[in-house]
């Protein structure tokens, strides 16, 4: 036997040596079998120089944008005919689209997750990572995943339960895969945070790992994080950059402070999440700088405001009919709920769940006036309207409850109310048409 193909390398050195991981190349082996090694008697693989070239011909094909099974058939079309492919020979063929098969992978992670099998759900990303890139991976299985989760649990096909267990095993791979990305490569330093408000992390951990994934030297501060704290990282640590996220307009509007706050630090912000996809309009009350509609090219946006340094967008101002009512508006709220839940005490609703309720509308409407304009309100309540969960409130009983709003805010609001009962005459209206 030629030394070439003499198995003499352990699965450490040819970790070691290719940059794969042990889970993968075992994937591969098991799946396509390449490599090929061979097995000392206790049952420990054993490589040769020619199953090392074969795993780095492999990456550098995947590096192409070649789908690895694809790679695999290739390498042995050119086997076959006595032409061993080298190491840096180039694959001659278009990169493949992973769409069906991510699919299949996403929908089988989803599958284990809303049935509550870990092990399972673990079982599915190992072998998606051991066929795609962890970028790839944490995009198309995690956050589509997810994604789809959330959406059968607002229709109400799917318990909270369930999507906070996804969420959590999400969220646990995540942290996992940031916590082995290698030493930052690039110079400066970003600081990742979610504004008082909001509660929503994978969105935020999900863009960490992958700026760091880029050699960004990234600091993930979490969720509900209080100006203060902000500031004094900031301080402490002097970024290049702070980047927040919000999905929902309470948050947007803490966001909104979060980042006038740090204009007094000289140090520019990026944002982007759901609610600003939601409402565009929300984007122009922002003193920073958008980074897109999509998750995997925000960290294109970010690196090019860190090349190319730009002014921060200046905010629009609110109108002093805005702040005004602001102001009223928050000095009544309290007697606003106890007014409206008076008048709701006939329908048998849960106090709990009416409790919860009044503080989430009683947040988005202090929110919008915040951010001056009560129709950013809009989608929110076609969101309560459009909810198939067992636990909320049905259609006609949220337009009950917008009723006794709307009698509440012209009792005690008056003529300062007139912005926010305007625009609730105006939704109990189209619900009246649209019957």
């Amino acid at each position: 036997m030629m030394a070439y193909d003499t198995p003499i390398y352990n699965l450490k050195a040819v970790v070691q040596q290719t940059g794969v991981k042990a889970d993968t190349l075992r994937a591969w082996e098991r799946r396509y079998g390449l490599p090929q090694p061979e097995r000392t008697d206790g049952g420990h693989r054993l490589f040769s120089q020619r199953d090392i070239d074969t795993v780095k011909w492999l990456v550098a094909r995947q590096q192409e944008g070649v789908r690895i099974n694809h790679a695999v058939e290739l390498w042995r079309e050119l086997a076959s005919a006595d032409a061993e492919p080298p190491a840096d020979a180039p694959s001659h063929i278009p990169p493949h689209p992973t769409g069906t098969a991510l699919a299949d992978l996403r929908q089988a992670w989803v599958a284990a997750a809303v049935d509550f099998d870990e092990q399972e759900a673990s079982h599915v990303l190992e072998e998606a990572f051991a066929l795609y890139s962890p970028e790839t991976v944490s995009l198309e299985v995690l956050q589509k995943g997810m994604a789809q989760i959330g959406a059968g649990w607002h229709a109400g096909s799917l318990s909270v339960q369930q999507e906070h267990f996804a969420s959590e095993l999400a969220m646990r791979r995540l942290q996992s895969l940031i916590m082995s990305t290698p030493p930052p490569s690039r110079a400066g330093q970003l600081v990742v945070a979610a504004p008082p408000e909001e509660s929503h992390a994978l969105g935020l951990l999900l863009l960490t790992f992958l700026l760091r994934r880029r050699g960004w030297q990234t600091t993930y501060l979490g969720v509900d994080v209080p100006i203060e704290r902000i500031e004094a990282t900031v301080a402490a640590t002097t970024p290049q950059l702070v980047i927040l996220g919000a999905q929902r307009l309470p948050a947007a509007a803490t966001l909104r402070d979060m980042a006038r706050s740090l204009q007094h630090y000289n140090v520019p912000v990026g944002f982007g999440g759901r609610i600003f996809n939601m409402i565009p309009d929300l984007i122009a009350a922002i003193p920073g700088h958008y980074l897109g509609r999509t998750l995997d090219r925000a960290p294109d946006v970010i690196e090019g405001l860190l090349v190319a340094p730009r002014q921060t967008p200046e905010s629009t101002p609110l109108p002093a009919n805005y702040r005004a009512a602001l102001s009223h508006y928050r000095e009544r709220e309290l007697l606003i709920r106890a007014d409206v839940h008076r008048t709701m005490a006939s329908e048998h609703v849960d106090t709990d769940h009416m409790l919860h309720v009044s503080t989430d509308i009683t947040q988005n409407i202090a929110a919008a006036l915040a951010l001056g304009n009560v129709h950013f309100l809009d989608d929110y309540i076609g969101w309560m309207r459009e909810m198939h969960r067992p636990e909320d409130l049905s259609r006609p009983m949220v337009d009950r409850y917008l009723a006794a709003y709307h009698s509440a805010i012209q009792d005690i609001l008056g003529e300062r109310g007139r912005l926010i009962a305007g625009w609730l005459a105006q939704q109990l209206e189209l619900t009246v048409t649209s019957q």
